[in-house]
């Protein structure tokens, strides 16, 4: 990978990480895009530099970190996601990732989920602060954010969609996805660089590095974004871009 693909590949996914669009599925088509191959560093790379998006969040919400209830709760809310990583790990990253239908049809597939979600919810913002939400909730919203396994589904949408449906406030529930990335993207990419350090070379990990610092750049640039986003709009834009996003790749794809 050359210094061109990093510097477009982390700023692709600093920015989408946390977004409901699945920042899984956009690295993996800007790969496709610059002609890079579904390699074992491709994929050690993708979920290695989301560290970079970890640090956005230390950044910007160190305080709530530091809380103890919030932390019990965000592990609570880990679990589900940590417990069900280790068991299908080989065959998510075997089978999973890169894998153009599973992609494409999740992506697809969340588009739609988003837009009939939106026109079917009807806001009960009861839950309105990260503290108040309780530990079955958590857990619940960990589960939700499991599903996100699969490439293609977004963690973000996963987890916010969960937290509408228990009724928790918009902006709470995207903060708590926020928070929750921490510990999920921490132990993925911590999991995946011990797995492979071995397999790494010295001028690769200067790649990563590159990939590390870009994505926090762009990271802060997408939380900012999405909190100016949610003041005023639904989801449904969101919906709507996967879809055609998804419809576009596979034209590109399967009509050559």
């Amino acid at each position: 990978m050359d210094l061109f693909s990093s510097f477009i590949l982390s700023a692709v996914e600093g920015f989408t990480e946390f977004l409901p669009i699945s920042s899984t599925a956009h690295l993996w088509l800007t790969a496709k895009l610059l002609g890079l191959p579904n390699s074992d560093f491709m994929k050690t790379f993708g979920i290695s530099i989301q560290s970079g998006a970890i640090l956005a969040v230390l950044a910007l919400y160190w305080r709530k970190l530091l809380d103890y209830r919030i932390l019990k709760k965000l592990f609570t809310a880990f679990l589900p996601t940590g417990i069900l990583g280790l068991i299908f790990y080989k065959t998510i990253k075997t089978h999973f990732i890169g894998n153009d239908l599973i992609n494409l049809s999740a992506l697809a597939a969340g588009g739609v989920f988003l837009i009939l979600f939106e026109k079917l919810h009807q806001e009960k913002d009861e839950i309105k602060e990260v503290e108040s939400i309780s530990y079955k909730n958590s857990f619940l919203i960990g589960l939700f954010q499991s599903v996100a396994m699969i490439p293609g589904v977004s963690r973000a949408a996963a987890t916010i969609v969960g937290g509408l449906f228990l009724k928790i406030r918009r902006a709470t529930i995207v903060e708590f996805s926020f928070l929750l990335a921490v510990p999920t993207m921490l132990a993925a990419t911590g999991f995946e660089l011990v797995k492979n350090l071995d397999s790494l070379s010295s001028s690769q990990f200067g790649t990563v590095g590159i990939g590390f610092v870009l994505s926090f750049v762009m990271a802060l640039s997408g939380i900012k974004f999405l909190l100016s986003y949610i003041k005023t709009r639904t989801f449904t834009g969101f919906g709507v871009y996967r879809i055609i996003l998804a419809a576009v790749f596979a034209l590109l794809f399967y009509l050559k």
